[in-house]
């Protein structure tokens, strides 16, 4: 049984349970919440708020997720108020003399963990999608930033406090008043669905959004399940397919499929996973799998701490307002789940796929649509050509800019533009809320000095992320650079005139060798009443003349005509 109170007017959910106190402090912000400017800014916040508890003899942690930030607990009850209430205080004054050494140990944890793309191409570049970007706002955020986001996110409103065991006397959360924070927009950078892109990995990657539910979140164990037979166990062409349930809002929730692969299986293991896909779409699913899931989860929900173990997501549907079942709830409605209901979940995940492939591999025969790499669209403006690459250049307009290549072109317009990366060398990179990108190395292109200039003072100053120095400047090679957009393309240097005046000399004097031949012939052979006998061996010497002559007449006019077009 949960019941519901408060602490200093943070909402507080409380169950009995025995063993250590359990506790933790939920707020409604995450990675979701960021901007690209200010992305890291939460993880940041939470580093610094566990920093003042130094070596901690208990069990504690935090954690930054999507759209929430954890800090958790267990332990005696002096233990948890000890944590909580320190947790709370260090919020409201963290230590800012370790920015520098805390911003550090981001990076070193973000180069270990890497960034997933599938948020991007489902996303963009805003809401959702920044999870799929490094942690760009580390480097400019300063102690006025990290101020103003604790004072605006950080707040009892937007928190929720969850304590398995009695409520400890003595608690104290001394935050900030503030407003509740609204779950980040759900954007969308896909035009259909399912979807698939390449990317350069040996991972298959898949996600679907689903409604949210006991159905659901039985789906994703079942296509666990299903996953593994099929892929390591069977076929063993990849080591480790799972599926996992993730809730994102108060509405839908994503199921995720990853299944690696060695490079010569890639190919193998994609059909696998579709044959899977397919399978369970048309309902032919083993009665045996489901019956083995659902009695799987159902021993989770009798455990004696079943409750208190659901209080951390109970935590999280308050603040975001979905509601959440009892056990009991949650036991009945596995009960009944059906293959019917597997099969309904199934067709709603793949008729909102989006299906990561290694590079090489399409998925169009298993009905997905290739995901957009170009815009759809080009900004009217000067045209300025790469010195690198044969046929692109880059389109400085007012609306925007544009990448223009032999295959397409990406655009990027100020109104949309949600970050600009700004590198001392001049080097730019204007990233679009759905995703698209447009890196302008100065160097590589034919264009004014004054052109980053110019392009500076169009984007708004909010979106601009100063980047370190590089250590490399790309500049174009050896080879001959394409001609700038609206000059005059040079003409080939004129060939060697001595080869066609010879051919014309040779021409000349054969012609007129049998010219002259084919005329002494015929005069030899008049006779009286200056009348010609057409003999075969004069016919003959008159076609040769002929021949030669229409030769020498279209080599002339050849060569005329060169001179025209030069």
């Amino acid at each position: 049984m949960i019941s519901l109170t408060e602490v200093d007017g943070v909402r507080t959910l409380v169950t009995p349970h025995t063993g250590p106190t359990r506790a933790g402090l939920v707020f409604r912000v995450g990675f979701a919440d960021e901007p690209l400017p200010r992305r890291g800014i939460t993880h940041l916040v939470e580093h610094l708020a566990l920093h003042r508890h130094g070596e901690i003899d208990h069990q504690a942690n935090a954690a930054t997720a999507v759209t929430t930030t954890h800090f958790f607990t267990s332990g005696t009850p002096a233990d948890v108020v000890a944590y909580l209430t320190a947790v709370c205080e260090s919020l409201t004054n963290l230590p800012m003399e370790r920015l520098p050494v805390e911003k550090s140990v981001l990076r070193t944890e973000e180069a270990g963990r890497g960034v997933p793309s599938l948020p991007i191409w489902r996303y963009g570049a805003v809401g959702h999608g920044t999870v799929g970007y490094p942690e760009w706002g580390l480097d400019a955020l300063g102690p006025d930033d990290l101020r103003h986001w604790v004072g605006t996110r950080f707040t009892r409103q937007n928190a929720v406090l969850w304590i398995a065991g009695d409520l400890p006397a003595g608690l104290r959360l001394a935050l900030p008043s503030g407003p509740v924070n609204p779950m980040p927009p759900v954007t969308s950078a896909l035009p259909t669905t399912p979807a698939f892109y390449a990317e350069s990995t040996t991972t298959l990657a898949y996600s679907g959004i689903v409604g949210r539910g006991p159905r659901a979140a039985l789906f994703a164990d079942l296509l666990d399940r299903v996953l593994f037979q099929a892929l390591r166990r069977e076929d063993g062409n990849s080591y480790s397919p799972h599926a996992a349930y993730m809730p994102r809002d108060a509405q839908f929730a994503q199921i995720m499929a990853v299944a690696d692969a060695l490079p010569e299986k890639q190919a193998a293991v994609l059909g696998g996973f579709v044959d899977v896909l397919a399978a369970m779409r048309v309902g032919r699913i083993d009665e045996a799998d489901l019956a083995a899931v659902r009695t799987k989860t159902l021993a989770r929900l009798d455990q004696p701490d079943a409750v208190a173990n659901s209080l951390p997501s109970a935590a999280v549907d308050l603040l975001i307002g979905h509601r959440a079942l009892s056990v009991p709830q949650l036991r009945a409605a596995y009960a009944a789940v059906t293959v019917d209901d597997m099969r309904s979940v199934a067709v709603e995940m793949i008729s909102t796929g989006l299906l990561q492939v290694p590079k090489g591999l399409g998925a169009e025969w298993a009905g997905f649509t290739p995901a957009p790499l170009w815009s759809a669209k080009v900004v009217h403006g000067n045209a300025h050509a790469s010195l690198e690459q044969e046929g692109q250049q880059l389109v400085l307009g007012g609306e925007g800019v544009s990448l223009v290549t032999p295959k397409g072109a990406v655009t990027v317009t100020f109104q949309e533009c949600v970050a600009m990366r700004c590198w001392p060398d001049g080097a730019r990179q204007l990233v679009g809320a759905d995703g698209t990108a447009v890196t302008i190395e100065p160097a590589m292109i034919d264009m004014p000095p004054t052109a980053i200039g110019w392009l500076d003072a169009q984007v708004h100053p909010r979106v601009r992320i100063t980047m370190p120095a590089r250590s490399h400047v790309p500049r174009p090679s050896a080879k001959v650079a394409a001609a700038p957009v609206g000059m005059p393309v040079p003409a080939p240097p004129p060939k060697k005139a001595a080869p066609r005046k010879a051919g014309l000399i040779f021409l000349s004097i054969v012609t007129g060798f049998f010219t002259l031949l084919a005329v002494v012939g015929t005069l030899a052979f008049v006779n009286d009443g200056n009348h010609v006998r057409l003999l075969p061996g004069m016919i003959f010497e008159w076609v040769l003349a002929a021949a030669w002559g229409l030769s020498l007449v279209l080599v002339l006019r050849k060569g005329r005509r060169a001179k025209a077009v030069s």
